[in-house]
């Protein structure tokens, strides 16, 4: 593994602090660190430990971003690799950001307040109340209740959203700009080995193609009403991307060239933010985006200027 590090704020990242609250997490995590990857059995036998308590805890783990899964084939059947996310862990309160010295400029965009569409089937729209429309039928995605949707899904395909430049209009120099979206695969039913590449581009140009590991339903999400039934589509990740002069990134790690003026926020009055599955995706394993009401993070998709 190359050499990756994370810095933690303990003051944004305490759902990090609380999943090494625990000696058998620890463990785990130094083993996988310093031995390498391990499926749950491995890991089990090593730390003399039963095979429930580590396949709970290593989900703390992947929950909280310090581990990741893929799924490989075994002797019998597939089997889930778990590997260490970071090489070294520091916890450090961070100086004060750009946005708390300078300002930020937010908008919270509503997941259904999307200005423009193209999506396959399955797919569907929700509200805190019900479904809205019909689902899988993609016309639905044009219903004007759209506006009221706190989890919507689809195959194949993008929705976009228009955020004001704010920045512009102030004509206020920005020196990043962030979104984040709490996100997931799709596939009927649930299943947590169900990759999915799902692509974000800003003004026409695509900062990432970010791989969703599945799609969650393992338990009912923090916010899940209690009208949803349906064992999958419970909860995502929760994603953070950051353009920068010197890249993009993503969870606070680089994973693009594209730079903040590739953007070309100067030319433009409104910010397009589009977030889809490709046609040509590697891993066409569709898309689940979590707003108010739904899944784990009760916030809108959140687009922040970070002003010089």
């Amino acid at each position: 593994m190359s050499n990756q590090i994370i810095v933690v704020d303990p003051l944004e990242r305490q759902d990090i602090l609380k999943s090494l609250a625990s000696e058998v997490r620890v463990r785990i995590l130094e083993l996988l660190t310093r031995h390498g990857p391990r499926n749950v059995n491995q890991v089990a036998d090593e730390l003399v430990l039963p095979q429930s308590t580590v396949s709970s805890n290593i989900q703390i783990l992947v929950d909280a971003g310090l581990v990741q899964t893929r799924a490989e084939k075994g002797r019998k059947g597939s089997q889930k690799i778990c590997y260490s996310t970071f090489t070294e862990l520091l916890i450090a309160f961070k100086e004060p950001s750009p946005a708390q010295v300078s300002g930020t400029i937010d908008v919270q965009m509503p997941i259904g307040l999307y200005t423009r569409c193209e999506v396959s089937a399955p797919c569907g729209l929700c509200s805190a109340e019900g479904v809205i429309g019909l689902l899988d039928v993609p016309d639905t995605f044009l219903d004007p209740d759209r506006m009221r949707a706190g989890l919507l899904w689809f195959t194949r395909g993008f929705v976009e959203y228009q955020f004001p430049n704010n920045a512009k209009l102030a004509e206020t120099p920005v020196k990043a700009l962030e979104l984040a979206l709490e996100l997931s695969s799709e596939v009927p039913g649930t299943s947590k080995d169900w990759p999915s590449d799902i692509t974000v581009a800003i003004n026409g140009v695509e900062i990432d193609t970010w791989t969703s590991p599945g799609d969650f339903g393992d338990k009912r999400g923090k916010l899940t009403p209690d009208w949803w039934k349906l064992a999958g589509s419970q909860y995502g990740d929760l994603k953070r991307w950051q353009v920068t002069p010197e890249g993009t990134f993503r969870d606070g790690h680089k994973v693009a060239d594209c730079v903040l003026g590739d953007l070309e926020l100067n030319n433009h009055r409104s910010i397009r933010v589009r977030i889809g599955v490709k046609d040509d995706a590697r891993h066409p394993g569709g898309l689940n985006i979590f707003g108010r009401g739904f899944g784990n993070h009760d916030q809108d998709i959140t687009l922040r200027l970070v002003r010089s």
